[in-house]
């Protein structure tokens, strides 16, 4: 009862910053620091980072989920919870240690929440196939997976990434792993991903930091949806963000991800994301330039772009988005702005049907606000830095 109260009241301040806003924007953002105001108005983070004692109820943070995930609180909190501490950084792909990242994501059933013991790099020796119920929470600590092999979701679903920094991930060869529930897993050859899903279900990614992978930072693919990508921070990257397997895989056309208070850039070239046949909600996200572009697509994607802050290179490309004509069409397309803010002659080129909605639930929906305040929404990206006996 006390959290819902403390949410309802942080969500009335928020409301209330932004109508202020309206009528006297100098007096609002002059009484109130960037990072402030965007702790208030961003509807993730108000919902768990106002509470100083967030530690003694990490799960708190499943309720917290928006977009197409929906709330998470239904498969990864409440009864039948484990809480499980990584107290070592090794890796062991077919025999887990107990205390190892990988144990805790593969050998326990049911809900797990999984947590850090204290700072630690790991460096995965093959990818780390992640159970359902999984929620893994690096809050507090600095946890970096790194140096070769990294995370992967297969025919899973209710899983959260919280709080990593994932980053120089290396392609795989064909190996043997342990899997979801304790069982071996053969594995094909694996991209160097961050982070790949395949055929998952309601994922929720979000405020971590990823950069410099071999492949890709994050692929969402073969029939993957209702997936929340939040709070990220993308940077230093060609390849940033794949929805979509390939344009023979119209089983995505069902795909639903939801992109939303991200900063991509410094040094990113393209896909943020790259869409095929499913439908994107691109919202209050910060795009620090692009070379190629910024958001693009085949196979007739339907992407609502809703108060991004665009602001383009210096110099070369300034378009944001761009299409690959695989269905001679572009009109049938549907790309679609509204309430983008456009900067140093940054454009988008809208095509198709202007109402791609997300069409959200009430477990999904969340108040855009106004690409004016991108910058403050979006300051705290990426890994958080979370004193101890202090608000995250």
């Amino acid at each position: 009862m006390a959290t819902n109260c403390m949410d309802a009241i942080a969500s009335r301040f928020a409301l209330i910053l932004i109508v202020l806003s309206l009528f006297a924007p100098n007096a609002i953002l002059g009484s109130v620091n960037n990072k402030e105001l965007g702790l208030r108005l961003n509807a993730i983070d108000r919902c768990w980072r106002l509470n100083p004692n967030w530690r003694r109820n990490r799960p708190q943070l499943a309720a917290c989920s928006i977009g197409f995930a929906g709330k998470m609180s239904g498969g990864n909190a409440g009864r039948g919870l484990v809480r499980y501490k990584v107290t070592d950084p090794s890796d062991n792909p077919v025999s887990p240690k107990p205390g190892t990242l990988r144990y805790g994501a593969t050998m326990i059933r049911g809900k797990v929440w999984i947590t850090f013991q204290r700072d630690m790099r790991i460096t995965l020796q093959k990818p780390l196939l992640i159970s359902s119920f999984t929620a893994i929470d690096g809050r507090g600590v600095s946890v970096q997976i790194a140096g070769n092999a990294c995370l992967t979701i297969v025919k899973a679903s209710n899983i959260i990434i919280h709080g990593l920094q994932i980053y120089q991930c290396r392609a795989q060869a064909p190996s043997t792993v342990i899997g979801p529930d304790g069982k071996v897993v053969s594995l094909g050859p694996v991209d160097g991903d961050a982070i790949r899903l395949i055929s998952a279900s309601k994922i929720w990614i979000d405020h971590n930091t990823l950069y410099q992978c071999q492949d890709g930072l994050l692929d969402v693919t073969r029939g993957s949806t209702d997936i929340t990508i939040s709070n990220n921070w993308f940077r230093n990257q060609d390849k940033v963000m794949l929805l979509g397997h390939d344009d023979g895989y119209s089983r995505d056309k069902n795909m639903r991800v939801t992109v939303v208070y991200n900063h991509f850039g410094p040094n990113c070239n393209q896909r943020m994301p790259r869409i095929r046949y499913g439908y994107a909600h691109v919202a209050n996200n910060l795009y620090s330039g692009w070379t190629q572009y910024a958001i693009g697509g085949s196979m007739n994607p339907s992407i609502k772009s809703q108060a991004n802050l665009f602001i383009a290179p210096k110099s070369g490309n300034k378009e944001v988005t761009w299409r690959m004509d695989t269905v001679g069409n572009k009109q049938s397309w549907k790309f679609y702005s509204v309430g983008d803010v456009f900067e140093n002659g940054a454009s988008f080129t809208q095509t198709g049907f202007r109402g791609a909605k997300p069409s959200y639930n009430g477990l999904q929906n969340f108040p855009v606000v106004a690409a004016k305040f991108v910058r403050s929404v979006t300051s705290s990206a990426g890994v958080l830095r979370c004193n101890r006996g202090s608000r995250c």
